[in-house]
């Protein structure tokens, strides 16, 4: 599986449909409504994906 943000193939699953893509650092997960993506927060916790982090992409 691809990652959504990068195109990455180095993803891995982490739960029940959650994915981590170890090239940009995001966990996503899939669902009916699409996809949703989370940036990982130095504490562990996760936080909204915000497309205009340039430290991210």
């Amino acid at each position: 599986m691809n990652c959504p943000v990068c195109g990455g193939k180095a993803t891995g699953k982490v739960g029940q449909d959650q994915y981590y893509c170890w090239d940009c650092c995001v966990e996503y997960r899939i669902s009916k409504e699409g996809v949703q993506i989370y940036e990982l927060a130095e504490d562990g916790s996760l936080v909204a994906f915000d497309p205009h982090n340039e430290f991210l992409l």
